[in-house]
């Protein structure tokens, strides 16, 4: 395993070199995807210099993260507060390189509001696998950022359907903030409909929205994760992602535009 192999978040963050807006960082090879950066670190990196905007900020309510072009090695990620309100502060992040823009997000912070609405939704799936008896993801053709730096195990058994099912976490998770770590995490899987295609096919995530609902850890640092696709046609893949921690408690309610190239 290469030495990079070992550098998790936590890692790059530390090392970082501040600039005006944010920071500056690089991404190594352990962290990729093919030729660019995976974008579950990506959104993280974002979020985590979104943080660093302004002190005190509430809890994150959403992101809508753009996957515009390759990033890898030396990156630059600066934030711009869009808003800051009573309630929620609106926070925009743009990571890029020597070719320009090649991430975007937009991050929505809003504080715990008393209310008389609490509707208790998104079940875990019926039948899930218990993370102690479930069976490991085999990493053979994995790519690199999933066999360096994440553990996956099978939350359901696979079907003939677009629909995967996995538990997950990341291998260092050491001095992550909650919310950062959560993130991290929620990309993980492939687009549900790249089995159907036995894996051989191209395929890039576009846009990925998130409604973060509660971003406590499991002890253990489980997270599963359902990614489902209902339509797909036009080298284009509509899909919802949901993530639980170990407990049960619904982190993340999602979606994600993914191209698909054949």
């Amino acid at each position: 395993m290469a030495d990079d192999a070992k550098t998790g978040l936590a890692d790059l963050l530390a090392a970082a070199e501040p600039i005006d807006g944010g920071l500056a960082l690089t991404i190594p090879e352990s962290w990729l995807q093919g030729r660019t950066a995976y974008g579950g670190l990506t959104s993280a990196i974002a979020l985590a210099v979104a943080q660093g905007a302004l002190p005190d900020l509430p809890p994150l309510r959403s992101g809508q993260m753009a996957m515009v072009a390759p990033l890898a090695g030396r990156i630059e990620a600066r934030a711009r507060v869009l808003r800051q309100g009573r309630n929620a502060t609106w926070v925009a992040v743009e990571l890029s390189n020597e070719s320009g823009v090649g991430f975007a997000a937009n991050f929505v912070f809003m504080r715990r509001i008393e209310s008389r609405l609490d509707i208790a939704g998104y079940p875990l799936p019926e039948g899930v696998i218990p993370v102690d008896a479930a069976p490991a993801v085999p990493m053979d053709v994995a790519p690199a950022f999933l066999r360096n730096h994440f553990e996956a195990r099978f939350g359901l058994s696979p079907t003939d359907d677009a629909d995967l099912c996995w538990w997950v976490r990341a291998r260092e998770r050491e001095g992550l903030d909650p919310e950062v770590a959560c993130l991290l995490c929620g990309d993980v899987l492939p687009t549900a409909v790249w089995p159907l295609l036995s894996y051989s096919v191209p395929i890039s995530s576009m846009h990925w929205h998130v409604n973060m609902l509660d971003a406590a850890p499991s002890e253990d640092g489980w997270w599963l994760i359902r990614s489902t696709s209902e339509l797909a046609r036009d080298g284009a893949a509509s899909e919802h992602i949901t993530q639980w921690s170990e407990t049960g408690a619904p982190a993340i309610a999602g979606m994600q535009s993914v191209a698909v190239f054949g």
